[in-house]
């Protein structure tokens, strides 16, 4: 499996955690190609929680499925930043990926980031393909 991103979209998600500070999240809408999921959309979502976690704003999380829906796209993944610790799913990250069963994008301030899926009860990456 492999998620496919804009170059740009990437580039945003990692300012964005490098200007903030407390973790960002969001969506990442597309569609899948076999084995391939093309992200379309990055949407950011506001966070409720301040500092090193995030909890996304439930009514603006369902605005931006609706709209997303509309225009055929669907979640392929959720991304969110990590502030001072690795770009790896956290024990609170692996409660979220048993909810939400897509692939996990998670960036530092450094400009380091990884993709994870949950399989069973095991943590697996996934390659990031950056496009045009």
């Amino acid at each position: 499996m492999q998620i496919v991103v804009r170059g740009s979209d990437l580039y945003k998600i990692i300012t964005l955690t490098k200007e903030f500070g407390v973790e960002i999240c969001g969506f990442l809408f597309g569609t899948r190609e076999g084995e391939n999921l093309i992200v379309e959309e990055v949407r950011f979502i506001p966070n409720r929680l301040s500092g090193d976690a995030f909890e996304m704003e439930p009514l603006e999380m369902v605005r931006a499925i609706d709209d997303a829906e509309k225009r055929g796209l669907e979640v392929v993944g959720i991304f969110h930043s990590h502030l001072k610790c690795p770009p790896r799913p956290s024990g609170r990250d692996l409660k979220g990926m048993r909810l939400w069963p897509v692939v996990w994008l998670i960036v530092d301030e450094k400009g380091n980031y990884g993709a994870f899926v949950l399989e069973g009860d095991k943590i697996r990456e996934v390659e990031v393909i950056g496009k045009e």
